[in-house]
Order: C-alpha cells, then structure tokens, then sequence
C-alpha cells in the first residue's frame, strides 16, 4: 500500500509538472508577441487534454476559433514546423496557405452536395456543439486520375481559410525498419496541433491489404499506425485521404472514415461545362464548345484542361484560328479509333451542329458511310 500510495504521488507530481510545463511554455510564447505560436500551442493543449479536461479543452478550442485573424496561419510558421525525415531531412509534408483557386471546380451535383456539406458542418460547428454534436472530421476520396480529388482538398482547404497540408509520401517512406511508421506517426501528430485541412494523398500507397502477401511486414505495421492515427484525428481538424486504387485498401481503413466522396468521370456535359469556364474568353473556340465536347468526352477534367491549355497556347503564341486548332485535334482523336467507332464519333459530330460536309471534312468518313449510318441510327 505504501509503495502504491508513492506511485500515486509521484503520478500527480508529473502530471503537476507538465502541466506548469504547459503553462510556462505558453506565457513564453505571449510575452515575446508570437501570436500565431500561441494559438497553434493553444489547439495542441486543447487536443491534448480533450480526454482529461473536455470542458477546458473546448474552452481553448473556442478560444482560438473567435480570436481575430486566428485563421491566418503564417506560411514561415507552418513550414519551420513540419517534421522531417531523420536522415534525409527533407519535409515530411507540403503546406499551402492561403490556397488561391483561379477557377471554381466542376463536379457532379452528389460530389459538390457531399463538399457542401462538409463545409456547412465545419463553418456551423457551434450548431452542431449545442446539439451535442460533432462535425464531420475525415473524408475518404476515390476515383481515377484527375477527375478533382486533390483539387477537392485544395477547395475545401480555401473555403475554410484554413492551411492545406499533404503527406509528402516520398519523404515519408523511409528504408529503415519501423522508421515509416515514425514519419507517419510525426508528420500527423503536427497536422492535429495546426487548424489544418490535411491530406494522405495516394492513400492506397501506405494503406494497403494486411492480408496481401506482397508486402513486407512494415507496410502491414505502417497500416496499423495509420488506422490509430485517424481513430485519434481531432474533431477540429479535418483529415482527407485520396486514391485512385480503392481496391487497394486495407478493409478496416474503409469504417475509419465518416464520409466516403466518391470522383467519377465527367459526363458529356460536363465536359462541355469545362470547355466553357476555360474558354470563356475566347468567343471563336466557344463556337465550338458541342463539337469539342465530343471530341474530349471519355477523358478526366485534369486531360481535358490540358488540352484545352495546348489550344489557349497555341492560339495566343502562333496566332492560329481556334477552329483550325479545334480540328487538328479532332482529327488526331479520330486516329486512335476504329473504323465502325469513327462512324459514331461523325454521327456525335452532326449532333454536335456540323453538317455531313463538315462532319467529312473534319473526320475523314465518306458523306454515304456518314448518310447510311444516320438512316440505321434513326
């Protein structure tokens, strides 16, 4: 009893200890005007005794969001706090404050009604407190290449005025024993001391099957580390993971997150939608929005932008005719097609307003192939 009565001591005493420790290192902080210090070490205290002192720790958490400018975060103060990699000493992470869009993402109206939401809930969040609530803190992404995942973190991330930090996974993968999971395990516990929107991109790199035979055992370790992470991730941050391989992940990753945003390709008007906001400008290459709409469809957003960017370039520097660019580029879609897929992509023309001479001229396929297949379609 005498030796358990000392434990219990001298396990007030530490607590006693770091707690002054805490209060120390925060009038430090105040006394030397670093105010954007503060309010970081101030949603790591309210992280920290969230478990121990909830009612305090949501005093603090309330501190910081009402105090004037606390959402603007220094890029120097982020980036001189980012972990690094012990024996390559790169950055762990990339950070990215204020994010600036230049343009406003399209998306299907599910995808913008499920980011919407998020944004509702985080803005909101003093609602949500009164109802016993919390807003939603993890969000799982999946689609193929560029149909808008990470450009969905960046938006989210310019919404909420909050700074976007991404996992930098070639830093982070190291070739020492146990040293990835360390990486992992730092570079979030200081996303969760910073009012951030974090981002695991490529997601299924570091969150794969345990059951997969493939992998060695520390990938299988790292995964368990992961899924401790995101279980503790703060209902203050907002934590975002992006793949393009969900078959890939681990099953237990899937329940970790509450949200689940799902990317697909863009529709036929979408794409046109996409035409239009890049070309706006140009009333020539608008005039053929339809026509270009067919020849794009079947490619992401980030493919039909670049393409969109080729003409823009081109147009500018060497002063060619949008629609003499616009045609190149059907003609060079038409190569990589099949006969019988040419046919129906000259029929999409024609619907697109090009005549059968145009629709000829453009494509390649004979006015009676074109004439023909118009009479089986109808």
């Amino acid at each position: 009893m005498h030796v358990q009565w000392n434990e219990g001591i001298l396990l007030r005493m530490d607590e006693k200890t770091i707690k002054e420790k805490d209060f120390f290192q925060l009038a430090r902080l105040a006394s030397a005007g670093k105010t954007q210090d503060v309010q970081l070490f101030l949603r790591r205290l309210a992280n920290r005794y969230q478990g121990e002192m909830p009612e305090l720790a949501k005093q603090l958490a309330n501190l910081v969001r009402e105090t004037p400018g606390s959402k603007s975060v220094l890029r120097g103060a982020l980036v001189e706090g980012v972990p690094v990699d012990l024996d390559s000493r790169l950055q762990l992470a990339r950070t990215e404050h204020p994010v600036l869009l230049e343009l406003e993402p399209i998306w299907t109206s599910q995808v913008k009604e499920q980011l919407e939401q998020i944004v509702l809930e985080q803005v909101q969040v003093a609602e949500l407190h009164k109802a016993d609530l919390q807003p939603t803190k993890s969000a799982l992404f999946t689609g193929p290449p560029g149909v808008g995942k990470t450009l969905a973190a960046r938006w989210l991330a310019s919404k909420l005025d909050r700074p976007l930090i991404v996992l930098d996974l070639a830093a982070v993968m190291s070739s020492f024993l146990g040293r990835t999971g360390n990486n992992v395990r730092n570079v979030i516990d200081y996303a969760k001391g910073v009012h951030c929107v974090f981002l695991l991109d490529e997601f299924d790199a570091i969150a794969k099957r345990r059951d997969d035979a493939i992998e060695i055992g520390e990938l299988k370790r790292l995964v368990t580390v992961l899924l401790q992470e995101i279980d503790e991730w703060p209902s203050t941050g907002l934590l975002l993971a992006a793949t393009n391989h969900k078959e890939l992940l681990d099953p237990a990753v899937w329940r970790r997150f509450e949200m689940i945003v799902e990317f697909p390709m863009p529709t036929l008007d979408e794409v046109r939608q996409t035409i239009e906001l890049h070309l706006k400008n140009d009333h020539e290459a608008i005039r053929w929005s339809e026509v270009l709409s067919q020849a794009l469809y079947g490619l992401s957003y980030a493919e039909v932008e670049r393409e969109l960017m080729q003409i823009r370039r081109q147009t500018v520097l060497r002063g060619q005719p949008a629609a003499t660019l616009i045609r190149r580029m059907v003609l060079d879609r038409m190569g990589h097609l099949e006969r019988k897929d040419r046919t129906s992509f000259a029929l999409k023309l024609m619907e697109a307003g090009l005549s059968q001479r145009e629709t000829h001229e453009w494509t390649g396929v004979s006015r009676d192939t074109i004439r023909k297949a118009a009479r089986e379609e109808k």
